[in-house]
């Protein structure tokens, strides 16, 4: 541990860290929230993002968590400012979930990392950089969704695309995703193109 080690009962970094639980669970019920307002609007697609995030910020906050294990049975009390994320238009959220998490990535989880070093807390302050790159990765996959929703590119290009239905798995080239999966009929909102469809890749990627 470094010179300016204190107790970790009395550090700002047992407070950053329920900081950070507190801000990942609300992150999670966050996209489970949008989540269901895209299954509303038809865009399965949508809500498999916001609900696969909502997993993996879920296991960070369970690893945040954790390092409180010495603190058991106490009471942390924080001040916190969080988001309320509410909206007509489901672009509205995407943008959001964006902005968040860059916000998690750039300043927050950077600015608990450095402390926790200061404190002498080298492997907290690494779990905080290591999640902080997980967040960016959150904030790039949002935004790419955006995008594509605001450009009218979710289902269509002006080129071919394969297309991927996420129920059945059925793949197809064109322009545009077809109305209707020709396997299991599946409407429209279930296809994502297939770069960006979970665990899967070209031959040779």
């Amino acid at each position: 541990m470094s010179e300016k080690s204190i107790a970790f009962a009395h550090s700002q970094t047992r407070e950053n860290l329920m900081r950070a639980f507190a801000g990942e669970s609300q992150a999670r019920s966050r996209y489970t929230i949008a989540a269901g307002i895209a299954h509303k609007s038809g865009l399965e697609v949508i809500q498999g993002l916001f609900l696969f995030t909502a997993d993996q910020e879920k296991a960070h906050a369970k690893e945040f968590y954790r390092q409180l294990h010495e603190l058991g049975g106490q009471t942390i009390r924080v001040d916190g400012t969080y988001p309320v994320d509410l909206y007509a238009d489901l672009l509205d959220y995407l943008r959001a979930a964006q902005h968040n998490e860059y916000q998690e990535w750039e300043h927050d989880y950077a600015g608990f990392a450095r402390t926790a070093m200061e404190e002498g807390f080298p492997l907290v302050g690494k779990l905080f950089e290591n999640i902080a790159h997980v967040e960016k990765l959150h904030g790039e996959r949002f935004g790419r969704f955006g995008d594509l929703l605001e450009q009218g590119k979710l289902f269509a290009d002006q080129v071919k695309v394969e297309w991927m239905c996420l129920n059945c798995g059925y793949v197809v080239d064109a322009s545009a995703a077809p109305a209707h999966c020709p396997v299991c009929r599946s409407p429209q909102g279930y296809f994502v193109r297939l770069e960006l469809a979970p665990y899967t890749a070209r031959p040779g990627q």
